[in-house]
């Protein structure tokens, strides 16, 4: 396409509507009037944070689940239920949403409070002050705006704790005791059932929080979801026989991962879309599946610790370099030279050994553990990787290392 042509290309674009009525009915961001297969999880949680509307402090809650499950989703839809009718009723209640995987907000303890502040309409500068002062400005700002009860959520709570520590979760509970007028209450969703074995028991014991599992959804289930949001999201007719099915199966084989499945089939949509094609087919799922997977290995990359990157990076190189399998021994000899440039201390090749087979967990290469006799067990690594998402892993690698 020439430069001339743009301007007639974008024209047609939004003139045309193949595929699409409203495609954000398909994103993670959207908030469906109803949520399908949650009725158990959403009535225990109203009946556990109900008591906020009678202005009474509503027990501390963490939301469990795969990623996927409908936890966010839950929450959010049941805290808006619940800010209406405070709004319809003059009822003084208030909840504050925190995603903590975001980095500016789950740095830092400081942080954490800054970023509740700002969700109270004041500011105040994400570092440079005392911690203590953050939290008198935050005192003050609670007692001006007359709330009486606080529910503060907070998705991926894990995240928190593990780049801020719990010291932050133990003065959240401990406000109440401080501010006898307000009560508030903590809502923490996570991916990881175990994160709470970790914390000190005195901020444990502080919590005293009940505990919901959301179930990952079966294939039947997803179907049903897909069903509602395809309809809201595509012109009636543009979904093939088999499409919704395929879809539902492909993330039931992930975990029953509903984000998932909404995601693959947004995708599915976009590649016909992008074709001129009218109708989104079985193999536009495959090609999308395909599309997700390699978006998803490249995110996995730039989030491994750094020797992990390490270690990647001169399994890249080598299977580049060799064409064949590969042993562990090989992998570490080029770890160590890596490890001079990027001024990290190396670790055992044992070490080496065990983030090789994590890598293998990962999908990135296939690491088959073998005997060599008398000198023990080495790991023979190859990868099904194609060569463009190599050039791309080791482009994010050099990067991330300073290389």
């Amino acid at each position: 396409m020439n430069q001339k042509g743009l301007t007639g290309y974008f024209e047609k674009f939004i003139d045309e509507n193949l595929i699409f009525k409203n495609k954000k009915s398909l994103q993670t961001t959207y908030t469906p009037e109803s949520i399908l297969h949650r009725d158990h999880q959403i009535n225990e949680v109203a009946s556990i944070l109900a008591p906020a509307l009678k202005e009474e402090k509503p027990s501390n809650l963490f939301i469990y689940g795969k990623t996927g499950t409908g936890k966010t989703l839950t929450i959010k839809h049941i805290t808006q239920n619940m800010f209406n009718i405070a709004n319809q009723r003059n009822i003084s209640m208030k909840t504050i949403y925190l995603n903590c995987k975001m980095k500016r907000i789950a740095d830092t303890e400081y942080r954490i409070i800054a970023q509740i502040i700002k969700e109270l309409g004041e500011e105040v500068p994400y570092t440079g002050l005392p911690t203590d002062e953050v939290y008198n400005k935050f005192f003050r700002i609670i007692k001006k705006t007359n709330t009486k009860t606080m529910i503060i959520l907070l998705d991926e709570i894990d995240q928190l704790i593990k780049k801020a520590g719990d010291e932050v979760i133990y003065n959240l509970t401990r406000i109440n005791s401080e501010l006898p007028n307000i009560q508030i209450s903590l809502v923490g969703i996570s991916n990881n059932l175990l994160f709470t074995d970790n914390m000190d028991p005195r901020v444990r014991s502080s919590l005293s929080e009940e505990e919901i599992v959301f179930p990952p959804y079966n294939a039947l289930q997803l179907q049903d979801i897909l069903k509602k949001r395809s309809d809201e999201a595509f012109i009636d007719g543009v979904i093939e026989n088999g499409v919704i099915a395929k879809c539902a199966a492909y993330s039931a084989r992930e975990h029953g991962d509903a984000r998932r499945a909404l995601e693959l089939l947004r995708v599915a949509g976009e590649l016909a879309e992008r074709a001129g094609i009218s109708k989104v087919r079985i193999d536009h799922i495959d090609r999308a599946e395909e599309k997700i997977e390699k978006e998803r290995i490249l995110e996995i990359v730039k989030t491994q610790p750094k020797q992990s990157q390490v270690t990647l990076l001169s399994l890249i190189h080598l299977l580049d370099k060799n064409k064949r399998k590969i042993f562990t021994g090989d992998v570490y000899e080029l770890y160590k030279k890596l490890c001079t440039k990027t001024d990290l201390r190396p670790l055992t090749q044992r070490r080496i050994s065990d983030i090789i087979g994590e890598l293998d967990m990962l999908g990135i290469i296939n690491a088959t553990v073998i005997s060599k006799g008398r000198y023990g067990r080495t790991r023979e690594i190859n990868s099904d990787i194609n060569n463009t998402l190599k050039q791309k892993i080791k482009a994010i690698l050099s990067s991330e290392l300073n290389l």
